[in-house]
């Protein structure tokens, strides 16, 4: 197998050469389209006006923006120069945000005006009060000592910011050299990107991640796709989170293919990119697939040109899996798994992989990466289907977390082994199964319940749409099990028709003692459902809060 030592400006480059002409990046809802000769030129010129507000090699830029259009030109632009990016969650408010551009050491911070009900530029005037007072890339704030600028992603103007169209101008006044000689410093095993978890649980951790991890992860998940230079892919997962950055960009770029971004996922602007571009590949967390099969409009759109493309970032339903082969013309969809830590990727199902296992597994590990299923207690590897702590070693793991030594040693062991904190399996096949995760095990009176096993069994129900399995407090027993129901359109169970369905045919300690009818689940930015908030809301509902 072989492994790339390029970095990606290099890798945006060489794709620039072999296909200059063909289109990279594509919004379909706005017909705004860039070849791959006229992107690299825009990060250029970004990169140029970069340097020209102060940037350098290891600076650190964070980036508070959905999928937007400058999202891609700010990332390659900080790659080109050897600056470190840093992602930042779209849902976070003023706490959040403190956090990260504190704990991050952020140098420059580039936002768009709002997401959703998040209004971006009003947050970072209360969080940095100086900006209305400061020259601009003169700003000295008290609370972040290494803040410079911020940028504002767009043509408007705001007090104490530059905005992207004063970069790109700026950069313009800068010699090509000077970037070229920033260009050539860098190596692939150098850290360009830094993501912070999605913060579930604790605080978020920075995850440093290098040129050398994120390319290679994306180059074999484009290859578990059989990806070539002829694949346009539809990309809703968001930027900040490693499924759009390396499942989507870095899979595509290494293959010379083509991109068609969703600003925002809306499964109505999703299927139309879809069928106006003829799409060969969709990605989408579940949540995201059931939203578009379950559209009113969904029989209106064609989609025969697609064959491929990911569900991951949170257990796949087999029955949606399913209807997305038969549905949606996706015969060769595939499953990743993995964690931020991991670049992300340490599993996937293969094109050729027989449905079944496509369905009911997360696939075989990457090429050059060693995935193994150990004990927690006693950290001895397990045996087939003998259940442990998924585990990962290769050139994915990440380099560690953003200034916390103790929580890196803590993922990652001494011969190299990345702990996922998720449990799972290998069957006799090699083929890997997640069953839970250690945090989400519920405990009933001693007996270890995981929710993955009572969800896939409760998809069978056919008025069933989706369903949440998680765990509610109980002085007795100190948990007890919750299911969290969404039904199909029309359909009408009550509590008790859950219970008798299962009945006989699972458990009695795994059987729901209490099953809620919800219409939607509390998401992370990056669609993950955040189950610790479940068991909260159970005891509202229950009036015990």
């Amino acid at each position: 197998m072989k492994l790339f030592e390029t970095t990606l400006g290099q890798l945006l480059e060489e794709k620039t050469a072999e296909f200059p002409e063909k289109d990279f990046m594509v919004y379909s809802d706005r017909s705004l389209r860039f070849t791959y000769s006229e992107f690299n030129g825009r990060v250029d010129k970004m990169a140029k006006g970069l340097m020209a507000l102060g940037v350098k090699k290891n600076s650190h830029v964070g980036i508070w923006a959905s999928n937007v259009p400058e999202w891609l030109t700010i990332m390659f632009a900080t790659a080109k120069i050897g600056a470190i990016l840093v992602t930042i969650n779209t849902e976070y408010r003023l706490h959040e945000l403190k956090y990260l551009v504190k704990h991050a050491d952020l140098d420059t911070l580039c936002i768009i005006d709002s997401y959703k009900d998040i209004d971006y530029v009003q947050i970072v005037n209360e969080l940095i009060p100086e900006l209305k007072t400061s020259q601009r890339g003169n700003l000295t704030s008290k609370e972040f000592p290494y803040l410079r600028n911020v940028i504002f992603i767009g043509p408007e103007k705001h007090r104490g910011m530059y905005n992207t169209e004063e970069c790109l101008l700026m950069g313009s006044y800068i010699d090509g050299k000077e970037l070229r000689k920033s260009f050539d410093s860098c190596s692939a095993h150098e850290v360009i990107n830094m993501q912070y978890t999605s913060g579930t649980t604790g605080f978020p951790k920075g995850v440093m991640l290098t040129h050398h991890n994120i390319l290679n992860n994306g180059y074999y998940i484009g290859e578990c796709q059989d990806f070539t230079d002829r694949d346009i892919l539809a990309l809703a997962p968001p930027l900040f989170h490693c499924f759009g950055t390396v499942l989507g960009v870095l899979a595509i770029l290494t293959h010379g293919g083509t991109l068609v971004m969703i600003e925002k996922f809306d499964p109505l602007i999703t299927m139309a990119s879809v069928q106006k571009e003829k799409c060969t590949a969709l990605y989408g967390v579940p949540t995201m697939f059931i939203a578009e099969l379950n559209h009113p409009m969904f029989d209106m759109f064609d989609f025969s040109s697609l064959r491929t493309g990911i569900m991951a970032g949170s257990p796949c339903p087999m029955e949606t899996m399913k209807q997305v082969v038969e549905k949606m013309n996706m015969s060769e969809v595939t499953i990743a798994y993995g964690l931020t830590e991991a670049s992300p990727v340490m599993t996937q199902t293969r094109t050729n992989d027989p449905l079944e296992k496509r369905v009911s597994t997360v696939g075989q590990e990457l090429p050059g990466i060693e995935v193994a299923v150990f004990d927690p207690e006693t950290g001895i590897e397990c045996g087939v289907e003998e259940q442990g702590e998924l585990c990962c070693r290769g050139y994915n793991v990440m380099k560690g977390y953003y200034k916390m030594p103790d929580e890196t040693a803590a993922c990652i062991d001494k011969e190299g082994w990345l702990h996922s904190g998720d449990l799972g399996v290998k069957d006799a096949d090699g083929y890997f199964r997640v069953t839970g995760r250690i945090k989400d095990m519920i405990i009933r009176g001693g007996e270890n319940i995981y929710p993955r096993e009572i969800e896939e069994f409760l998809y069978s129900m056919p008025e069933i749409l989706d369903v949440q399995v998680a765990g509610v407090p109980d002085e007795k027993f100190g948990e007890l099990v919750g299911a969290f129901i969404k039904l199909q359109a029309n359909a009408a169970i009550t509590e008790e028709d859950v219970k008798d369905f299962c009945r006989g045919k699972i458990a009695r300690h795994k059987i729901p003692s209490y099953v809620f009818f919800v219409d939607s689940y509390p998401l992370t930015a990056s669609g993950k459902i955040q189950k610790y908030k479940l068991g909260e809301i159970a005891l509202k509902l229950l009036g015990r809060n």
